[in-house]
């Protein structure tokens, strides 16, 4: 095993604390990794990671090497990339997370473009509505959206979508139309947890108008918000990406359009301590261009 290959080894068993879980990112055997950090330290005279029954910590010399040989392996990816960047395109593996919803409706369909930019390259797209852990689950680039609970990430905003109180017309057709922010509390909210919740602020002019919505049904991924607006069983505050098809065709319809709800931002945010790569970098172009489209 050469040295770079032993260092990128060392920096996998550090990231995912266990030789069995770096050996499962690098699609290679546990005893080769075992071997692999043996050798490093032998050739180092000096002992890196400390094993127990909790798993791998390393060293105060392992957490040094640790962090000059990430750089290191970064600076050389980087290299890679740019170099064949100037040529017949980018290549290797690209590991993307974003939410599922958004993901299956306004990036997987425009992938293809992106591919035939760079025939060299593959695409491993994560799906999740959750905030995963970049570093373990070996993220390259994430898109998030909203308010980033996580501030130590590097992260850059490319876009953002308007936000709007919308349902289905059945479901107005049978309970109204509300033609305040105060009418709301007299409909059934369909509450997506994990963005903005239940607390719901409307701004028009000067006033301003925070409201606590109520429902009976309180969902925790964007797919099951868009299932329950759809069977009429409420109404929602949504981003307009959200509902985008629904919009277009007259299926959804948007209520208190005199009033401003804040809008939701879109991040590319990158693991923590990690220079963004150049296949990174050109992804992140690629869906900001197709955002201001």
């Amino acid at each position: 095993m050469d040295r770079l290959t032993a260092m990128e080894t060392f920096v996998h068993v550090v990231e995912t604390g266990s030789f069995s879980a770096a050996a499962k990112r690098l699609g290679i055997g546990q005893p080769a990794v075992s071997k692999s950090i043996a050798q490093l330290e032998a050739r180092l005279a000096v002992r890196l990671v400390m094993r127990s029954t909790r798993g791998l910590t390393p060293t105060e010399a392992g957490l040094a090497f640790f962090e000059k040989a990430k750089r290191a392996i970064e600076q050389a990816n980087d290299a890679d990339d740019a170099a064949r960047g100037a040529g017949a395109g980018l290549s290797g593996n690209l590991r993307i997370s974003a939410a599922v919803t958004f993901a299956r409706m306004h990036i997987i369909p425009h992938l293809g473009p992106f591919l035939e930019q760079h025939p060299e390259m593959t695409v491993d797209v994560v799906l999740d509505d959750r905030s995963l852990n970049l570093v373990e689950e070996g993220i390259d680039v994430a898109l998030r959206m909203g308010n980033l609970s996580d501030s130590s990430h590097t992260a850059r905003k490319i876009g953002e979508s308007p936000c709007v109180i919308l349902g289905t017309p059945a479901y107005f057709a049978r309970f109204g139309e509300p033609a305040t922010p105060q009418d709301l509390l007299q409909h059934q909210a369909i509450i997506y947890t994990r963005v903005e919740g239940s607390h719901w602020n409307f701004t028009r002019g000067d006033t301003q108008f925070p409201l606590v919505a109520h429902g009976r049904v309180r969902v925790t991924a964007a797919e099951g918000v868009r299932a329950a607006v759809l069977s009429h069983l409420g109404l929602t505050l949504s981003s307009t990406w959200m509902f985008a098809p629904e919009l277009a065709s007259g299926e959804v319809k948007t209520v208190l359009d005199d009033w401003h709800l804040p809008a939701r931002d879109l991040w590319a945010v990158y693991p923590t301590g990690r220079m963004a790569s150049a296949k990174a970098r050109a992804f992140v172009e690629y869906v900001e261009q197709l955002l201001k489209r």
